[in-house]
């Protein structure tokens, strides 16, 4: 174990092995029709790799990718590994100010990109651009017999060596992604080479990935799951990957998924509802392992979901920082041992192997018994190497080796861990910590109707009196705020988590971030718009 421990963190190594043990097979597909076989993929990265390195300088160490999740992303990205630089996947989601952030705190003076997707955001990034669409006609016949003789005839071991990828240590940086920027500017959190291969072999150990599977790809690579569970699980392992640009592109998710028979899913309850509503049952019938996370799985939607297509699914927690995968609930299905308990509903899973969790009071630091809620913190090694120039930010979130998460949790006598809120989710009125999750998940119950997804989001505002004052952003609700407040009080939530009736905003939609969740800090900065103009909320410093 030892041994496969320290091959698999050697993921560019690892990823030439699969690709020419799957020479023949099928390993890539994405909605455009591409596919390309293990010896095609590897064949295509190696010219690519080529073809960057006379558009980049010598000593240009991070290089910038604004790519859906395609064929071509997975080469680029897998381009970039081989020729030992570091891949930054930026968010083509957000405003142009922002790409512009995160490629200055890079250092990134190039970014591979292609003429569809600048078409489509028209931003001016200030660097150069490199056009994937550019590069085909600067293919040399050079280029092809040399990466043709790398694939076709030379052993793994020896074009490991041939690229260098042999001085690779654990701790060199393979990627930096940059978080969201939900409730704050958006941190580059760096990965290692063992960060992210010690999730990759996570996955395999407790998925138990085999030759057969089909792992669909619909999150983005700028987001920690795309870019480790949906590329590099499919680069590492023996496993096909299938890729689409949408992921709320219900219709050709579902086409796609019955066209290669996908078994594996990673998504958000946002992106499933839309695939309830969208899918025929056998688009997604052979997915026999679905698993969600970023926001709460309501009961609900699982039951629609298992109803329609058969397969029941499951969460699972992870972060940025924490390579993503941290903890996962597993059906019995690919269990060795069917007699283990794996999965419990209402919680996200018990951590997987090699990682650490504990609960710490949220004031005392003191850790509570079993089922006592507190700060989640983590230990392993899918702990990030720190926040890119932020040494000070870094310090804040992990001590001694343990990772501050910033989620409230639960972890029961079994190790199953249970989310409760988020830290910088609560609020402090009249001394008491009251959770913005609780309401926002007792609204919905009240509403009912779980497959039109988030109605209603809980903030809050400054206010002189009580320190803070619960807002509630929502769309077009059936019942009028008052009727909504005394549902509240009926569903038993104290005086203090009911917000006033005068304290409801209306807005066509609820602002979201490309991975799917929330975008809290965009809810926040709606309700201070509001309540500024009619002067009831004081100025503040949001943070991090």
């Amino acid at each position: 174990m030892g041994n496969r421990s320290q091959v698999m963190r050697l993921l560019t190594a690892t990823f030439i092995r699969s690709c020419k043990k799957q020479r023949g097979r099928p390993k890539v597909a994405d909605s455009t029709d591409a596919e390309l076989t293990g010896g095609q993929l590897l064949l295509r990265t190696l010219v690519l790799r080529r073809l960057l390195r006379r558009e980049l300088d010598a000593d240009e160490k991070n290089v910038g990718l604004l790519l859906p999740p395609t064929v071509p992303a997975v080469v680029a990205n897998a381009a970039i590994s081989l020729d030992r630089r570091v891949a930054v996947n930026l968010n083509y989601t957000v405003s142009q100010d922002v790409i512009r952030s995160c490629i200055g705190q890079a250092g990134i003076r190039h970014v591979v990109t292609s003429r569809s997707v600048m078409n489509k955001l028209n931003y001016d990034l200030g660097v150069e651009l490199i056009m994937l669409e550019d590069l085909r006609d600067r293919v040399t016949i050079a280029d092809k017999v040399a990466a043709a003789v790398a694939t076709y005839v030379m052993p793994a071991s020896l074009l490991t060596r041939v690229l260098g990828l042999h001085r690779v240590r654990d701790d060199d940086l393979l990627t930096i992604v940059f978080t969201s920027g939900s409730t704050g500017e958006p941190k580059g959190v760096m990965l290692t080479n063992a960060n992210v291969a010690s999730n990759v072999q996570a996955v395999e150990q407790v998925v138990r990935i085999m030759p057969t599977d089909v792992l669909v790809g619909i999150l983005p690579f700028f987001h920690s799951f795309g870019y480790t569970v949906t590329m590099w699980t499919v680069l590492s392992l023996d496993v096909k990957g299938v890729y689409h640009y949408n992921p709320l592109d219900g219709r050709q998710v579902g086409k796609m998924c019955r066209k290669h028979g996908a078994t594996i899913l990673l998504a958000t309850p946002t992106f499933l509802r839309s695939y309830l509503r969208r899918c025929d049952p056998e688009d997604l019938r052979s997915a026999n392992i679905v698993i969600t996370g970023a926001e709460r799985l309501p009961p609900e939607l699982a039951d629609a979901f298992e109803a329609k297509f058969g397969h029941r699914p499951a969460e699972g927690y992870g972060c940025t920082e924490l390579s993503p995968l941290t903890s996962v609930n597993i059906p019995s299905s690919r269990l060795e041992d069917a007699s283990r308990i794996s999965l419990k509903e209402g919680t996200v899973g018990r951590t997987i192997p090699g990682v650490l969790a504990k609960i710490v009071h949220l004031e005392t630091g003191v850790e509570p018994g079993v089922n006592e809620p507190g700060m989640l913190l983590i230990k392993g090694p899918n702990v990030m190497k720190g926040y890119l120039n932020r040494p000070d930010l870094t310090a804040e979130v992990i001590k001694d080796g343990w990772y501050v998460t910033g989620d409230v949790a639960m972890i029961d006598e079994d190790g199953f861990i249970t989310i409760t809120g988020r830290e910088s989710r609560f609020s402090k009125i009249g001394g008491e910590m009251v959770p913005h999750i609780k309401i926002e998940e007792t609204l919905a119950r009240i509403l009912g109707n779980f497959e039109e997804g988030l109605q209603a989001a809980v903030t809050a505002i400054p206010d002189a009196k009580k320190g803070e004052r619960l807002i509630v952003v929502h769309t077009s609700l059936p019942r009028s705020p008052s009727e909504l407040c005394q549902e509240l009080a009926k569903a038993g939530l104290p005086n203090l988590f009911i917000p006033s009736p005068d304290s409801f905003v209306k807005v066509d939609t609820l602002p979201v971030l490309g991975s799917g969740k929330l975008d809290l800090k965009q809810v926040k900065a709606i309700a201070l718009e509001k309540f500024a103009r009619t002067g009831t909320a004081e100025t503040e410093d949001e943070g991090c």
